[in-house]
């Protein structure tokens, strides 16, 4: 969780253990090498397990792996959001699996999902809402004021809509590999296509809060130092 920005400071730099978020890599912001290792393990178990024995057999594994991978965070005390969302997510698709009685449906969710996300994050940008902005600067405290200011909106639809086309093309890809049930390579592109493509994405995201950070505050030192001449000017005429 960040502090509010401060005078002179702003909402992203820095969180409440004191730690400088500008200066975090884009996969330590991302959770580090071991959250890659989280979202990708129950994928890994399930084809390797369907291959191996059988559609329940594989549904169970990745279910075990994404409980084993809870308790684990919750011993180590991480943040234990994630790993919840992600059973979540494991115990829809291992669902949708068990209902299709196909390996291939296991995938499934995660394909729709992604076309929901493109067409929310392309309708933002249309609705001049672009979530990326609406999204970061909720979460950081910074408030809505960057939407009043163009350059800052556009920066924040540069970044929303490198995201929306990292959910196309993962639509697109893994889409195509279901309907010709290439479920080793879909799990494959689920894996590939997930922390590299949002990796590069948030590159965009981090540009877009670091031109939109530097402009709203030149704006308000502008505004700060106007203030001051007309505060200055209504001394001398009236003293």
């Amino acid at each position: 969780m960040t502090h509010r920005a401060g005078p002179g400071k702003t909402a992203t730099e820095q969180s409440s253990d004191g730690t400088d978020t500008r200066n975090q890599t884009v996969l330590e912001q991302m959770g580090g090498a071991s959250g890659l290792l989280y979202s990708s393990l129950p994928v890994v178990v399930f084809v390797l397990v369907n291959a191996a024995f059988g559609l329940m057999p594989a549904i169970w594994g990745a279910l075990g792996s994404a409980v084993l991978i809870t308790l684990w965070r919750i011993v180590r005390k991480e943040p234990v959001q994630p790993a919840i969302s992600g059973f979540f997510g494991v115990a829809i698709a291992a669902f949708i699996a068990y209902q299709t009685g196909s390996a291939k449906g296991y995938f499934l969710f995660g394909i729709w999902a992604s076309a929901v996300y493109f067409g929310a994050l392309v309708l933002s940008v249309a609705a001049r809402w672009p979530l990326a902005g609406v999204v970061w600067n909720y979460l950081n405290g910074a408030g809505m004021r960057w939407r009043s200011d163009k350059p800052s909106r556009h920066y924040y639809d540069i970044a929303t809509l490198a995201l929306a086309a990292v959910f196309a093309a993962r639509f697109v890809v893994q889409h195509y590999l279901y309907a010709e049930d290439l479920t080793g390579w879909l799990a494959a592109a689920k894996i590939g296509m997930g922390y590299p493509l949002y990796a590069l994405a948030l590159l965009v995201v981090v540009w877009a809060v670091r031109r939109s950070d530097r402009r709203l505050s030149r704006l308000r030192q502008q505004q700060r130092e106007h203030e001051a001449e007309i505060e200055a000017e209504l001394r001398a005429r009236y003293g």
